[in-house]
């Protein structure tokens, strides 16, 4: 396939759908996937793929919005670091709107005088920091194993051309504690996972091995588009009409092999090894401190650490009672259960991550999901 319409095609769809249909028909009970990206949940509700698929099988939504897992208090700190005479802070554009504990976000910082940007890459924190001498730049890093490797480059790169004035705060996490901790919670029922394609494209499709492993859950790596992801369902499917599953024998799938490998990128690894560290815990919103699923920067680039050079406060709070995201998050409940879901907490006026990032669970239902089952089989998966 070379055209993005291909991977959208709606006699392609309907092919896997009835694929689907038939393995539905032979299963034993219900099942439930879970993606665990949220890139993927934007392409389930944008295209409607949750109504067409056999109501047995239910999607469910997981914790792989990078946005999303960052817990208020470090929202909190990094407004913190920006309010620092002399700094610049920076970061992506989506977490700018990222609500704090007191409702206000780097957005309201920026308003009320504080130097925040809002920059495409870390490497483009970088060139700031080079361009402004007199000032001290802030990196303030997000994201799962997808985005580290940026942020590992511009590490390296700060320290080969010795860029004094520039640092990250690390809020980068792993993908594997908080699907350990989702399985051994036991408060979701979770019978298989559809698995995030670019944290595999940088770790591989063997660091989800422990799912089928040690769980006996099938994992399908999977890539971003509406046959992508319905093909995977399929190869889910057939593990458990197959019988694999039920003697024990789940697996790891791969949809995503035009990007994905099973041991990953091996440079981009190697780089995170030198230049991270795994903390010995790290707050996740509603999973609480998970033990070893953050990176901090190694102590061999503590010069360009912001937890070494400033007195971060390290503010704990909890997420306001109305807001849900944590529940969502960890696939308890769907964005719609919400109580203030659509009426207090919207797109414009957000309460919880969840309806910040474009791969938001809530953001992505409130802008696409509005569509009953009927007219979503009316319409396929046609834009």
């Amino acid at each position: 396939m070379k055209y993005v319409d291909e991977y959208r095609d709606p006699a392609a769809a309907k092919a896997l759908l009835a694929t689907i249909e038939a393995q539905a028909a032979k299963l034993d009970r219900p099942i439930a996937v879970m993606e665990i990206c949220g890139g993927h949940t934007h392409t389930i509700y944008r295209h409607g793929l949750e109504h067409l698929l056999p109501e047995s099988i239910e999607l469910i939504h997981g914790p792989g919005c990078p946005v999303c897992v960052i817990p208020m208090g470090r929202v909190d700190d990094a407004m913190w670091l920006a309010r620092q005479p002399g700094v610049i802070l920076t970061t992506f554009g989506d977490m700018m709107r990222v609500p704090g504990s007191a409702g206000q976000s780097l957005l309201d910082v920026r308003a009320a005088g504080a130097d925040v940007r809002f920059v495409y890459s870390p490497l483009d924190a970088l060139k700031i920091a080079q361009q402004n001498p007199e000032a001290e730049v802030v990196f303030f890093a997000v994201g799962f194993e997808t985005t580290a490797p940026s942020t590992a480059v511009t590490l390296e790169r700060a320290r080969i051309e010795n860029v004094t004035n520039f640092s990250v705060f690390s809020n980068h996490v792993t993908i594997e504690p908080p699907l350990r901790a989702i399985v051994n919670g036991g408060q979701t029922r979770v019978d298989a996972f559809i698995g995030p394609g670019h944290v595999a494209a940088v770790i591989g499709t063997d660091a989800f091995e422990f799912l089928p492993g040690e769980f006996n859950l099938p994992v399908v790596v999977t890539g971003f588009e509406p046959l992508d992801i319905l093909q995977a369902i399929a190869m889910i499917g057939e593990q458990f009409v197959s019988g694999d599953v039920a003697i024990g024998k789940a697996s790891v799938g791969n949809q995503y092999a035009r990007v994905v490998r099973p041991v990953g990128n091996k440079a981009a690894l190697a780089l995170m090894g030198r230049t991270f560290t795994l903390r010995e815990t790290f707050e996740w919103r509603g999973l609480g401190w998970i033990p070893k699923s953050g990176l901090g920067i190694s102590p061999a680039y503590s010069a360009w650490d912001a937890e070494a050079k400033f007195a971060v406060p390290g503010v704990r709070v909890e997420d306001p009672a109305a807001c849900e995201c944590g529940a969502v998050l960890t696939g308890r409940i769907k964005p719609w259960e919400c109580q203030v879901f659509g009426t207090a907490c919207t797109p414009a006026t957000p309460i919880g991550t969840c309806m910040v990032s474009p791969e938001g669970a809530c953001a992505a239902y409130y802008n696409f999901g509005r569509i009953d089952r009927t007219t979503a089989q009316a319409v396929a998966i046609q834009d």
